[in-house]
């Protein structure tokens, strides 16, 4: 009978993310899936910041750029006396400069995405299980006892201390622990495609409103593919056979665009849910199987892949011995808070934007035209903007891993990049490692007390740039391997740092 510590069911970016961060950690992990191989066509598409630094600690960021395509705009476009004209944009280039190493919006299309993190999984030595399906599982004090069926029919008993289940809304882990997924599904029908347009790429996104429709085109691949996703016209909405024919002329004359090829065309509708839990004592919740919503702000998969940064590390420490295994339940406490406040909010940014009647045409001819422009116009909007839609603005405040405030900083905040004059304090992350950071100057005994607890000691120079990042002069911060703060405080108190510590079961 086989066994691993972790079994991963589901190789899309959350379980390929996952698995990654275990093995990176020392622990062996089985992946599998029920595809036959990574994905053909492009789901998700946006890259966001805090995805880009969590690649960064893994040290494949700019590969993952470079393959990529920064999306330097966003701009709305009408249809007015039949001519399509842009009524606003805004430039990416700067939004969120001194906020993260990456100020930008990246577009990456999920299957070229899941084919990359394949590749680097491999080449860690882990090669994922295609055409196998987890049946059944069972859990007890020991572990996980699991049946798993290959594609010949052939089955199989496995065992594995946890089982993440990284398996998609229709997720079989969910299932067979009895899970509720409440929430709903939204009326409008919606389409998407990948098509190339006539002249040269489009870099930037638009946003396109008409009467009865509304639609997103975006670059997809440096190919020259543009993705379009949109609302289908009501009258449309019926149509079993519908086509990207169907549409064409209205995103032609929308976009100002002749499209010249049409790559894949599909019709979907979109879910508002989260799962009831997150952890069911061995068992995990991750990605599309916790929580799905809808595509306002491109945050799904970025959900997913920060919900399996968040639950390797600790799998990994808890299994290794480095941190008491209590802490396993702030995957709960952390995650599902977050996954609860973006189903809620990308469900009140959504319903209007694609409802009927005359208040949908209101909103999205009038009313959304003026609030993009208005809230693009001036640096805090755009900051903002960016806050948001980026995920560096995700905290966990009532974890029991967060403690303490330092100047603007608190325990269970994302780590703030200091690194815009040249000093870059988000390089110590790449070790995946418990440690402390330190602006200004250490005492020595906070020195000998961080040699003591095995905790790398990162001392940086204060300057204005950590100043803006809202640190405290010579206050020390805890920070966990997912670059989240743990604990803050004011003063190099060392009992403090042990007592926080040990508290938590940490050992490095």
């Amino acid at each position: 009978m086989r066994h691993t510590p972790v079994l991963i069911v589901g190789a899309g970016p959350t379980g390929l993310v996952l698995a990654l961060v275990l093995t990176r950690r020392g622990i062996r992990v089985r992946v599998i899936d029920d595809d036959e191989a990574p994905g053909a066509h492009s789901r998700a598409i946006v890259v966001h910041a805090r995805t880009l630094e969590f690649y960064r600690q893994f040290g494949f960021a700019e590969d993952v750029i470079a393959a990529g395509i920064k999306v330097d705009s966003a701009g709305l476009r009408e249809v007015r006396s039949s001519q399509s004209v842009e009524v606003g944009r805004l430039q990416f280039g700067d939004i969120g400069r001194g906020l993260s190493p990456y100020p930008f919006v990246l577009a990456y299309p999920q299957d070229d995405h899941e084919r990359f993190l394949v590749t680097k999984l491999h080449e860690l030595g882990v090669e994922v299980q295609w055409s196998t399906q987890l049946t059944d599982f069972t859990r007890d004090d020991r572990g996980v006892r699991a049946i798993i069926t290959s594609s010949n029919g052939q089955t199989e008993e496995a065992t594995a201390e946890y089982v993440c289940g990284c398996d998609g809304a229709h997720s079989v882990v969910r299932e067979r622990l009895a899970v509720g997924f409440p929430g709903g599904t939204y009326d409008q029908l919606f389409y998407v495609a990948d098509v190339r347009v006539a002249g040269e790429a489009q870099r930037g996104l638009s946003a396109g409103l008409s009467e009865r429709f509304l639609s997103l085109m975006l670059p997809v691949r440096s190919s020259g593919m543009q993705r379009f996703i949109g609302l289908v016209p009501p009258e449309l909405s019926n149509r079993s056979d519908l086509a990207f024919e169907d549409v064409r002329a209205r995103l032609e004359a929308l976009f100002g665009v002749r499209v010249v090829d049409v790559n894949w065309f599909a019709t979907y509708r979109a879910h508002h849910r989260v799962a009831e839990r997150f952890r069911v004592d061995r068992a995990f919740l991750l990605g599309d199987s916790a929580h799905i919503h809808s595509p306002a702000g491109g945050q799904g998969m970025n959900t997913g892949i920060g919900d399996a940064v968040n639950l390797g590390w600790k799998l990994a420490d808890v299994i290794r011995g480095g941190l008491a295994a209590a802490m396993l339940d702030t995957y709960e406490q952390e995650r599902i808070e977050f996954a609860r406040t973006l189903v809620s909010t990308t469900d009140r940014a959504f319903r209007p934007m694609v409802a009927g009647g005359f208040g949908g045409e209101l909103l999205r001819r009038v009313l959304a035209p003026f609030f993009f422009t208005v809230a693009t116009r001036f640096e805090i909007g755009r900051r903002t903007l960016f806050r948001t839609v980026s995920q560096i603005r995700i905290h966990y405040p009532q974890s029991a891993l967060s403690e303490g405030q330092a100047g603007h900083v608190h325990g269970g905040d994302r780590l703030p990049w200091a690194g815009e004059t040249g000093v870059d304090n988000y390089g110590p992350l790449r070790s995946f490692d418990w440690q402390v950071h330190l602006h200004g100057t250490a005492t020595a005994s906070l020195d000998h007390a961080c040699r003591d607890l095995n905790l790398p000691l990162h001392v940086f120079a204060w300057n204005d740039a950590a100043d803006r990042a809202g640190f405290m002069k010579d206050a020390f911060y805890v920070v966990r391997p997912d670059g989240y703060v743990g604990l803050a405080s004011p003063t190099q108190d060392v009992g403090a740092l042990k007592t926080y510590v040990h508290g938590r079961g940490v050992r490095v």
